[in-house]
C-alpha cells in the first residue's frame, strides 16, 4: 500500500466535542427510553478513538448523532466545528464505513468509486484510492467477484473517496479471517498516520487495543470509563492473578505483589508449583468488569433512520437516473447532499 491517504490541514485540536448529550425514544406501550444520558465526549483531531459498549448501550445512537443522522434532544454536539444535523455541507467532510458488506450489482470497482466521488467537492483521485486500500489492479473488476476481504477494502475506499476529515468505522472486520484483519489494521493505521480522525465501534477488544489511542466505554447511555488501552479502568482493574495447582486443586489469588507470592510458593525457587502462572487482566477482562459493574437493564432495538415513505433516491451524478443500490451508497446518496425526491 502507498501512503497517499493524507487529508488536508486540520484547524481545531478537537474534531468532536460532546457536552451533556441526551437522546430519548418513545416506547410502543408508552413511556420513554433514555438511550443517551448526559454524555460528555472529546475526540482530538487525528486520533483513533474506539467507542465500546454492549448492545443497547447507546453507542449506535451516539454515533448516528455525530454523523448527522439524528438530532439530540438536548446537549451540545460539535463535529468539525459544526452541529452535524444542521449543516448539509458537513457531510462532505466525513466518511462512513457501515457494518454491512457492499451489495454491488454489476458495477466495477472504479465505476462505483467515480460515481460516489462526484458527490463530493474535493474527492481523492480514484486510482490513488484503489492503490491505497490494496485493490491495485482491481479497478476494472466487477465487485460481485471480489472476496469478502476485498469488498471490505472497497467499503473503506468508498468511505475515504471524499477525502474525509473524520472517518466512522462500524464493526469493520466482522467476518474477516486473521490475515485479512491484520491487513485491514495496517490500512487503518495508514489513514490515522495521515491525519484522519477515526471513530471505531467494534466488539473485538483486541482490535480496539491494536488501533485506538484512546477507548471510551459506554453503558446505559453514559460514558463509564475512558483512557488508553493500557490505562483504562485504573489500577484497581489491573491487579494480577497468580494461579497454580496443588493437592486441593486449582488455586487463584488476586494480589498486587505477585512476585512475593510466587517466591513463597516456590520456596525461593527451590520447587516449581504445578501450572504456575501470573495472569494480568486483558483489555477484555477489564471491559467485562466495567460493564458488569453497571446495573442490568433491557434496551429495545434502536429505531431505524427516518426516511420518507416512498422516497426515491436520485443522485446529482445520475448513474442511470438513480443511486447504485448498495447498503453504503443508498445511505450515502440520501445523506450526502445528493437529491432525494418522492
Amino acid at each position: 500500500m502507498n501512503t497517499s491517504l493524507i487529508p488536508g490541514q486540520r484547524q481545531s485540536p478537537d474534531a468532536i466535542t460532546v457536552r451533556g448529550l441526551n437522546k430519548m425514544y418513545g416506547l410502543p406501550k408508552g413511556g420513554t427510553l433514555t438511550a443517551v444520558d448526559q454524555l460528555d465526549l472529546t475526540i482530538r483531531a487525528g486520533e483513533t478513538y474506539a467507542l465500546l459498549g454492549p448492545n443497547g448501550a447507546g453507542k449506535s445512537t451516539t454515533i448516528e448523532i455525530l454523523e448527522g443522522h439524528r438530532k439530540p434532544d438536548s446537549g451540545e454536539v460539535m463535529v468539525l466545528g459544526t452541529r452535524p444535523w444542521k449543516a448539509p455541507s458537513f457531510r462532505a467532510r466525513i466518511g462512513i464505513v457501515l457494518q454491512e458488506a457492499t451489495d454491488s450489482g454489476e458495477l466495477r470497482v472504479s465505476e462505483a468509486l467515480r460515481s460516489l466521488a462526484a458527490c463530493f467537492p474535493a474527492p481523492r483521485p480514484v486510482d490513488e484510492v484503489i492503490e491505497a486500500v490494496g485493490l491495485g489492479g482491481k479497478g476494472g473488476v466487477r465487485i460481485s467477484t471480489l472476496s469478502g476481504g476485498q469488498r471490505r477494502r472497497l467499503d473503506v475506499a468508498l468511505g475515504v473517496i471524499g477525502n474525509p476529515e473524520v472517518l466512522f468505522l462500524d464493526e469493520p472486520t466482522t467476518g474477516f479471517d486473521p490475515e485479512a484483519r491484520r491487513q485491514f489494521w495496517d490500512l487503518i493505521r495508514q489513514l490515522s498516520s495521515g491525519g484522519t480522525t477515526i471513530v471505531l465501534t467494534t466488539h473485538y477488544l483486541d482490535e480496539a487495543e491494536q488501533l485506538a489511542g484512546r477507548i471510551g466505554v459506554i453503558n446505559h447511555g453514559r460514558l463509564i470509563a475512558e483512557g488508553s488501552p493500557q490505562e483504562i479502568g485504573g489500577p484497581g482493574f489491573r491487579v494480577p492473578r497468580v494461579r497454580w495447582r496443588d493437592g486441593s486443586g486449582l488455586r487463584e489469588v488476586v494480589t498486587e505483589q505477585p512476585a512475593s507470592l510466587v517466591a513463597s510458593l516456590s520456596d525461593g525457587g527451590a520447587i516449581e508449583p504445578a501450572e504456575l502462572a501470573v495472569v494480568r487482566p486483558s483489555l477484555e477482562d477489564i471491559y467485562l468488569q466495567l460493564i458488569g459493574a453497571e446495573p442490568s437493564a433491557v434496551h429495545p432495538s434502536r429505531p431505524p433512520p427516518t426516511v420518507r415513505p416512498g422516497a426515491h433516491q436520485s443522485c446529482a451524478w445520475g448513474l442511470a437516473g438513480s443511486c447504485w443500490r448498495s447498503n453504503y451508497l443508498t445511505v450515502t446518496c440520501y445523506l450526502w447532499s445528493c437529491s432525494s425526491r418522492s
